[in-house]
Order: structure tokens, then C-alpha cells, then sequence
């Protein structure tokens, strides 16, 4: 018995190799009982998709941070000694935390899984001598399978017959243009894309027929072995995510020594220990930014709904920042930059000088209009697709499509010209000669149509067609048109030349005595607004760099269409990677890749990202899936992208447009630049904190707030004017300022400095308010220590109009003019009323009924910061402005 095995390079092999190894005969196929003991050894032929974030998944990730850490230890050392109330609400602030970032997080989980459908398909074989019809899964090696245009391959099959076959690899190679396919073996180096005796799983038949033998099922096909490439890709974490985690290590460390040092400070004093502890608690929660973790949640979800109305769907919150950090985008060609669909481009008509012009329907009224016009009927004659363009149907070849459109577009429509010259016979595209012909009833005559390779049909033509007569094709007028032939190909486009002759009889040699009627280029175009959106990207210091399967000319020439600096700069093809120095200078400044299989997308990946970039990766196939998987930012294609593209990717594109990747990178940078606003602002009050208290500890006195009064500060007043300042509005510039290093922390030297100076700044209101409370009204017990926290409470407040840019006015702002803020200040403000004038929570936080001079205190002292920080920063401005001049 043969012992049958799945072949990954039956590419090479003959076709009686494959067969004698498959232990199977092409006429009669596998038996029924054979089909289902290599089911069972080999296994279903499926995928196995990335699996999903379950419910504890997405819980026990809002539960791994510093920060979250620093509460759940402060929750248990207030149950532990007795602090039953602040261990309470130190925990509902958890719980709190807790619950909204796993809210938002599975929203946006559940959004993108709403994509992922993967539909369930058939397979034409034959078993046992007789076709069947079985589900795609059911596939196994030995299968002799059917497909005909129109069909998506199940499985990885050698092929034993074709008929003018032609396969869209695109979403597996990357290549735009369809591939002729033969039953001749290839040599074994041969690359994935120029294995023209194999179909994939995956890819679609655009036209002709074939049958094939299954030689490669699931996991074992070229789609199975992308897809364990993605499972292998690891995402990075995101920008974000290490700062955060930077700056909540920062905490932890300065709350640990700041905590320990004011404790064994009270102990030596004398001071008794368990007040001490006490104290420490009051100082942990003091130094705890409670609402950082959940204002940063609700920032990133904010914009992760924003992009979702600009048709950009994200996976995971904080991919939202992350397109503030990139540098560089690597973008696929086919389907992103392009529109993924053959347009005619340009159209060479006989005339005195040869010059290829773009294609203009509207030249059908001018002199070449009958010229024009008779090209444009051989090429809708001479043509096996189909187009309906009431019902959108578009059925073949993509080329031929695209002759078909512009036949369309012209007032010239196939079945109408078929009812005035019926089809005679039809010679299918022949791959040796790589031509073909219907002849056609034309009056008294018959009339051949012939379209093909240019070198192929100007070797055939005997003349060419003008406008008043055909005039004789020698060898300088073949000479020319082969040089223009030459320039059109050199700019990407596809070329083919048509010809025809008229004869007595339909039996008359094929291609021999044309008259040919000019040649047509075809692309497939870049995509209107992708130009633009790469002039913004370059403004904003951002690199763009075309990776694709394609060939080197068309990638080429897409780049030279989209804006990027492809002339006087090398593309290097995927088989050349291996001798690049990933970290050097070469890297960094190419801008094609082309040529490039799924392994060498991932490999770019790695390298920039090891050489420092933020990397950004588009792509809609399933050959850019494993580089999506890997990147900072994987971005897919809602539209024409592939089911394994879109389980890869962060992001996915609903209007598969390139300029929504640019409205999230500014978006990513207004997020960022919110954060860091915010968290400034949330570690300025917590620093005053922590010194009012420290220092009343370090002078002996009684403690000026309470532990339960600074949750209150943390977690309520605190985190509304935060949230406000998340919902600040990017200004114009933002775009024209290059990526921040992605080495940058959340907040620098400058942060910290400007943290400190307000921290310092909020305390001494404080204690001035404390003094003048104590000193000057005699205020003591309750009353003072009211009258200290709505003094940093209401300073607190008013700190919010210290985060506005340095270079906005000072009273029309970002800031002044933001609704949110103001409706934070008011809530808040009676959010500190209801705190002292209604009796139970009063009774709770320790609270007393304020009168109208403690109010005057309180109003007159948390006022004094604002307007000493606003003053000293008007007043540095001007010193810098005068130093400049």
C-alpha cells in the first residue's frame, strides 16, 4: 500500500509523479471509503482562526497594572488596621476601574468578531468515477477536483489539464494581474508566485477551466502555512501600554519611598505607630492617581468611537494612541494603494507620430474617432468575459473586463455588437503563442478579431490601419511600434496589441495577414485620494514604503502615481532581502519592496521595528496577514480584504481608504498629547497631596486632610475636569509636527518639572489657607480641616486652565472654549457643595457646614495658584520673546 502524504513541492514533479505518489487515478478519483480514512488521518480542511479574547481574557487585563496593584495593597492594609471605610471605598474605586475598561474593551472586541464569517463552500471532485459535489472541508489528498472561472480554490491543488486557465493570486502573492497557469513541472527554487503548475487554496479562477489533484489540505496548504506565520507573529506591546506602565513604576517607587520616609520620620518623633500606618495609608492613596487608570480608558475609547464614525474600526483600545507614535507605514499595493480592478490607461493609435494617449471615451467625436472606435470594437469582439453593469456582474478576466468597460463607457456594448456580427467561432487565449481570435459574420464576409501579446500580433500584421487607408508594415514601422510597446510596459502598464482582417471563409489561417489597429495599456489605478494622503504623511515626518508581491515596474510605477520617491532610489525584490544589513542605512532609505513573500513581509517587520520604528502595516490579502499580525498597528481592508487579513489586523478599514489611516494617525497624536495633558494635570493634584501631607507630618501637626477626603478629591472631583481634558480638540499643527521618538516617555523632564512647580504651588494655598483659617478666624477640628479641603478641592478645579498650551490666548483657548470643561467644573463644584452641606456624607468624609468668611478663605486661596502660574508664564513668554529678537 502507498503511503500517501501531502507534497509541498508537487509544483516540481510531473504529473504522473504526483498521481503514483497520491496512489489515485484522474478518471476515477478516490473512493468513497478511501476519501474518508485520509479524512480522518489528515484531518478537516480547515484553518484554525485566531482564537478570541474570552470574557476573564479581556477582565484580568484591566486588572495588570502598577497602578491597580498600589490599590488592591492599599485595600488591604486599611481592612487590616481597622480602616474599614477607606478599605471600602478604595475598593469600589477598583471595581469601578474595572468595570469600564472591560466595557469598552469588549465592545470594541465584539465589533471586529462581527466581521469574522467565514462562509461555508463546496468542491466540485470526482470519486469513484462519478462528479460529486462535497463541502470544501471534506477535501483530502488524492481529491481530483473541478473549478471553473468564477470558483475560489479549497485546497492546494497540482493541476492535471487546463483550458485557458487564469487564476487571481493577489490576496496570496500580492501580484495584480491574473496568472496563466500550465501542467508543466517548474524547477524546485521556483518562488510561490511563479508556480504556474499549482492553484491555492484561497484564490479565485478568472477564467477557463482545469482540473487538479489535491495535494495539500489545512494547515499543510500555502493559506494554512500564512496562517501559522500570523500565529507566530507577536504583537509588540502598544506605545501606550509602556508608557502607562512606565510612569505607574514611577509611582509605585515614589510612593513606596515617600510612604516609608514621612512613617519612620512620625515614628521618630515619637509619634505613635499605629497613627503612623495610619498615615502611610492616607499617603499611598494621597500619591495614587485612582482616576488615571480609568480617565485614560474612557480617553481611548472616545477615540476609539470617533474612528469608528470615520469608518475605522479598532480591535483593542490602545491601537488608538499607537497611530500617534508611528513612523512609518508599510503598505501593500494591490487593493490598498490601488483599486484592485483593470482600467484601460492608455490607447496608441496609428498616426504620423506614435504617442500613447490616456484613454478618453470622449475622443470618439474627434478625427481618430473611427480608429478609436474599430479598436474598441475588436476589443469587445474578441472577448470571453462578462459585464453587466445594471446588475454589477462582472464575470473573466480582468483585462478583458477592463476592454469591456471602456467598449461600455464609449457606447459600445458587446451583445449589441454580437447581434450585428454573430460569433462564428471562438480560439480561446492560446499560453503558446498567447494570442486569441473569434471570427465573426460581417455582411458577405467574415470578420476576425484578434487580440494578444504586442511582440506576438506585430509579428503577424502585414498593415496598419489609418484613416484613409491601410498602409504597409515594414520592419522600421515594426520597430516603432515595439519601442513604444517597450516605453509602455516600462511604466507599469499592461500591454496588449489588436488587430483584424476580414476573409471569404471562417477557415482561413488564424493570425496570418492582420492589419493592426493600435495597442492598449492597462493598470490597475491608484486609488484618488491615497496621493494626498501620503503628501499628509510626509508633511507629519512619517515614512511610506510600497511592500508588495508584484513585480519591481509596477510597483514602480504605483509609487511614482501615489507621490513616493521612487525615481533615483533601488527596489529590492524579495530574494535580495537575504543580503541586506536590516539595521543599516539601506533599509531606511527604500521605498519598494517588491517581489515579497510572506516571510520576508514578516522579516521587514522585525527589522524596523528592531531599528526603532513604530510600524504601521496595511494590506488585504492573505500574504500580508503574518506582517499585519506583527506590526505595531496592522491595518486591513473592511471592503476587498480577506477573512484571514481581517483576523490579523488592530485595525480595519470600513471604506478601505488610505486617508482614514492618516485621520487616525492625527487622532492617535491629539489622544497622545490628551494623555499626557491629563495625567499632568491628575499627578500635579495628587503631588499636593501627598505634600500636604507630608510636610504637616514632617512639622508635627495634625493631619490637614483625610484619607477618605483625598479618595473623594482622587476619584470624584479629579477625574471629571480629567475626562474633560481628554475630550480637547487637536490643533491645526498637528500634523505638521514629525513623530514623537518612539523612545519618548508619557511625561519627560519637562512634565516632571512642571508637575512639581504646580504641585508645590497648590500645597502653598494650602497651608496659606490653613494659616489664615487658623491664625486669623480661630477655625480648629472639623472647621479647619473643611476649609483645607475645599482650598484644594476648588484649587484643584481651577488647575484645569493651567493645562492649556502655552501658546494659546489666555482666555480664548483649547481650553475655555471646550463645553466639557466648564460642565465638569459646575458638576464638580456641586459635587463639594452637596460634600459639606448635605449631613450624612458630610458625617462620612468629616466634614463641617462652611460659613461666609470660611468660604472667602476658601475662594480667595484656591483662586491664588491660577493666577501666580498664569502670571509667571506670561511673564517667561516675554522674557523668551525679548531674548529672541
Amino acid at each position: 500500500k502507498v503511503q500517501v502524504q501531502q507534497a509541498s513541492d508537487a509544483y516540481s514533479q510531473t504529473v504522473e509523479e504526483v498521481l503514483d505518489r497520491l496512489n489515485v487515478g484522474p478518471q476515477t478519483g478516490l473512493d468513497e471509503a478511501e476519501a474518508e480514512r485520509r479524512l480522518e488521518r489528515f484531518g478537516a480542511n480547515q484553518i484554525e482562526q485566531r482564537k478570541r479574547a474570552s470574557t476573564l481574557t479581556i477582565l484580568l487585563h484591566q486588572l495588570t497594572s502598577p497602578i491597580v496593584y498600589l490599590l488592591a495593597g492599599a485595600t488591604v492594609l486599611a481592612f487590616v488596621f481597622g480602616h474599614h471605610l477607606e478599605g471600602t471605598a478604595v475598593l469600589i474605586v477598583l471595581i469601578v476601574n474595572t468595570i469600564i475598561g472591560y466595557a469598552t474593551e469588549a465592545r470594541a472586541v465584539h465589533s471586529m468578531e462581527a466581521l469574522r464569517s467565514l462562509g461555508v463552500r463546496s468542491a466540485h471532485v470526482r470519486r469513484e468515477g462519478q462528479a460529486k459535489v462535497v463541502p470544501a472541508e471534506d477535501l483530502v489528498p488524492g481529491d481530483i477536483v473541478m473549478v471553473e472561472a468564477g470558483d475560489i480554490v479549497s485546497a492546494d491543488l497540482r493541476l492535471l489539464n487546463t483550458a485557458d486557465l487564469g487564476v487571481n493570486e493577489s490576496t496570496l502573492t500580492g501580484e495584480s494581474m491574473p496568472v496563466d497557469k500550465s501542467t508543466d513541472a517548474v524547477p524546485p527554487e521556483t518562488r510561490l508566485a511563479d508556480r504556474t503548475s499549482m492553484v491555492f487554496k484561497g484564490t479565485a479562477i478568472t477564467g477557463g477551466s482545469a482540473v487538479g489533484v489535491v495535494v495539500a489540505t489545512g494547515v499543510a496548504t500555502e493559506l494554512g502555512h500564512i496562517s501559522q506565520l500570523v500565529q507566530g507573529a507577536k504583537p509588540v506591546r502598544s506605545p501606550l501600554e509602556q508608557r502607562l506602565a512606565d510612569v505607574a513604576s514611577q509611582l509605585v517607587w515614589l510612593t513606596i519611598i515617600l510612604t516609608t520616609a514621612i512613617v519612620a520620620i512620625g515614628v521618630a518623633r515619637g509619634s505613635d505607630a499605629v497613627l503612623m500606618v495610619s498615615t502611610g495609608i492616607a499617603l499611598g492613596v494621597a500619591a495614587i492617581p485612582e482616576g488615571l487608570p480609568v480617565v485614560a480608558t474612557l480617553a481611548l475609547a472616545q477615540g476609539m468611537w470617533r474612528m469608528a464614525r470615520q469608518n475605522a474600526l479598532l480591535e483593542r483600545l490602545s491601537a488608538v494612541e499607537t497611530f500617534g507614535s508611528v513612523t512609518l507605514i508599510l503598505t501593500d499595493k494591490t487593493g490598498t494603494l490601488t483599486e484592485n480592478r483593470m482600467t484601460l490607461a492608455s490607447v496608441c493609435l496609428p498616426a504620423d507620430e506614435l504617442v500613447p494617449k490616456p484613454f478618453d471615451h470622449g475622443a470618439m467625436d474627434g478625427d481618430q474617432g473611427p480608429l478609436l472606435e474599430g479598436l474598441l470594437t475588436i476589443a469587445c469582439l474578441c472577448n470571453s468575459s462578462v459585464l453587466d453593469q445594471d446588475s454589477e456582474t462582472e464575470i473573466g478576466d480582468p483585462m478583458e473586463i477592463a476592454l469591456l468597460r471602456a467598449g461600455a463607457n464609449a457606447g459600445l456594448v458587446r451583445d449589441q455588437l454580437l447581434a450585428r456580427h454573430p460569433i462564428v467561432q471562438e480560439h480561446a487565449f492560446d499560453t503558446a503563442i498567447r494570442m486569441m481570435a473569434t471570427i465573426h459574420e460581417a455582411d458577405d464576409s467574415y470578420l476576425y478579431a484578434i487580440k494578444g501579446a504586442p511582440e506576438e500580433v506585430l509579428s503577424r500584421c502585414v498593415a496598419v490601419r489609418h484613416a484613409a487607408q491601410d498602409v504597409a508594415f515594414d520592419d522600421e514601422a515594426r520597430s516603432e511600434w515595439g519601442d513604444l510597446v517597450e516605453r509602455l510596459a516600462g511604466e507599469g502598464l499592461r500591454v496588449l496589441a489588436l488587430a483584424r482582417k476580414t476573409g471569404p471563409s471562417p477557415d482561413a489561417p488564424l493570425y496570418d495577414d492582420l492589419v493592426l489597429l493600435g495597442i492598449v495599456g492597462l493598470h490597475d489605478p491608484a486609488r484618488a485620494d491615497v496621493a494626498n494622503a501620503i503628501a499628509a504623511c510626509h508633511v507629519a515626518g512619517i515614512k511610506v514604503a510600497i511592500v508588495t508581491g508584484d513585480h519591481v515596474v509596477t510597483a514602480r510605477s504605483i509609487g511614482r502615481q501615489v507621490g513616493l520617491p521612487v525615481d533615483g532610489t533601488e527596489a529590492i525584490e524579495g530574494h535580495n532581502l537575504a543580503r541586506i544589513d536590516f539595521d543599516g542605512a539601506e533599509l531606511r532609505s527604500t521605498t519598494i519592496f517588491a517581489r515579497v513573500n510572506p516571510e520576508e513581509k514578516l522579516a521587514l517587520v522585525h527589522a524596523f521595528q528592531r531599528a526603532g520604528e513604530v510600524v504601521a502595516m496595511t494590506g488585504d490579502g492573505v500574504n500580508d496577514a503574518p506582517a499585519l499580525r506583527q506590526a505595531d498597528i496592522g491595518v486591513a481592508m473592511g471592503k476587498r480584504g480577506t477573512d484571514v487579513a481581517r483576523e490579523a489586523a488592530a485595525m480595519v478599514l470600513l471604506d478601505d481608504s488610505f486617508a482614514t489611516i492618516v485621520k487616525a494617525i492625527a487622532e492617535g497624536r491629539v489622544i497622545f498629547g490628551n494623555i499626557r495633558r491629563f495625567a499632568a494635570y491628575l499627578l500635579s493634584c495628587n503631588l499636593s497631596e501627598v505634600m500636604v501631607i507630608g510636610l504637616a507630618v514632617a512639622l508635627g501637626l495634625a493631619l490637614p486632610i483625610l484619607p477618605l477626603q483625598i479618595l473623594f478629591l482622587n476619584f470624584v472631583t479629579d477625574v471629571f475636569p480629567a475626562f474633560a481634558l481628554a475630550t480637547t480638540k487637536g490643533d491645526d499643527g498637528v500634523m505638521q509636527r514629525p513623530p514623537r521618538p518612539p523612545g519618548e516617555a508619557l511625561l519627560g523632564r519637562p512634565q516632571w518639572r512642571r508637575i512639581l512647580i504646580h504641585g508645590l504651588t497648590l500645597t502653598a494655598a494650602v497651608f496659606g489657607a490653613m494659616i489664615v483659617a487658623g491664625h486669623v478666624l480661630g477655625l480648629e477640628g472639623e472647621d479647619l480641616v473643611t476649609v483645607n479641603f475645599l482650598t484644594l478641592a476648588f484649587a484643584q478645579l481651577w488647575h484645569v486652565f493651567n493645562m492649556r498650551r502655552p501658546e494659546g490666548g489666555l482666555f480664548r483657548n483649547e481650553l475655555t472654549g471646550n463645553r466639557w470643561i466648564w460642565a465638569a467644573l459646575h458638576f464638580c463644584a456641586a459635587l463639594l457643595v452637596l460634600a459639606v452641606y448635605q449631613p450624612d456624607l458630610a458625617a462620612i468624609l468629616g466634614l463641617a457646614a462652611p460659613s461666609l468668611s470660611m468660604w472667602l478663605v476658601v475662594l480667595g486661596m484656591s483662586l491664588t495658584p491660577l493666577l501666580l502660574l498664569q502670571a509667571s508664564g506670561m511673564l517667561v513668554r516675554l522674557v523668551r520673546r525679548d531674548v529672541t529678537r
